[in-house]
């Protein structure tokens, strides 16, 4: 531990290695001390993480976290918490369910060979549009973890072919009933299932026609600070995780009551 005890020493009268400094130049070496002290310790607690990660801190925080198995899943009262963010998301020109004017607009960005997406898509996707009829819009943007999930890209690219096709959102819950395991002959099956185009898409598989879409969802999602799928924004609220239905409902009811920050 750093020694606080101020110490006296007797005074040595060594006139010869005596130097003297005038004030002003004092003055000026304790300002260069402090700007340098002052720069140490700003790296030291902000030049470690970049502006991302701070913003993925600030979500983390903010935001319910996946409850432990069999625990009771709270949602924080928004109304009372000031640190909450209400984020800008883009929705125009992503696949979406529901009316464009509903009073809900829920963004999800997720990876189709994602457990956890799969485990939301299975437990709450439904019974959450059921609960709000005609009130929430959901929109699906892309973020495949590439890194450890060498379909997600693949799964991702077949869905947004079969939308050419008028079929995303038939062929996204394809996707996520583990019916068989995602693979390319898994593709070509699900959209001969579904009675679509062969020849059209195969084509749009083998071409490049959305890499250039899926990389710009996951170019923005990670500026937001987003590392994890699922994670949701409720009319710019984040959450994080693959939370259950009651933590939906509560934020969603704080919203329509205007109790939510703005």
């Amino acid at each position: 531990m750093e020694d606080t005890n101020n110490t006296l020493e007797q005074p040595v009268d060594n006139t010869d290695d005596t130097i003297v400094f005038k004030r002003s130049h004092f003055y000026s070496v304790m300002v260069v001390l402090s700007f340098s002290v002052g720069i140490l310790v700003g790296y030291m607690a902000w030049g470690r993480s970049t502006p991302a990660q701070q913003v993925a801190q600030q979500v983390a925080v903010a935001q319910p976290q996946v409850p432990a198995p069999g625990a009771q899943a709270q949602a924080p009262s928004p109304a009372e918490d000031t640190s909450l963010i209400r984020y800008e998301i883009p929705t125009e020109g992503y696949p979406s369910l529901g009316p464009d004017d509903a009073e809900i607009v829920l963004v999800e960005f997720s990876d189709y060979q994602c457990p956890y997406c799969q485990r939301w898509h299975d437990q709450v996707f439904i019974p959450l549009l059921d609960a709000y009829p005609g009130q929430i819009r959901l929109v699906y943007r892309n973020l495949p973890l590439t890194s450890i999930h060498s379909e997600a890209m693949p799964a991702a690219i077949a869905a947004l072919c079969a939308g050419d096709q008028e079929a995303y959102w038939p062929f996204h819950d394809k996707l996520f009933s583990d019916e068989l395991e995602l693979s390319a002959d898994t593709y070509l099956q699900y959209a001969d299932d579904l009675e679509l185009d062969g020849d059209a898409f195969t084509a749009c598989l083998d071409s490049d026609k959305f890499d250039e879409q899926i990389q710009e969802d996951m170019d923005f999602s990670l500026s937001l600070g987003v590392r994890s799928t699922p994670t949701f924004f409720v009319n710019g609220l984040a959450v994080v995780g693959a939370q259950p239905l009651d933590v939906f409902v509560q934020i969603i009811d704080k919203e329509i009551a205007g109790e939510n920050p703005e």
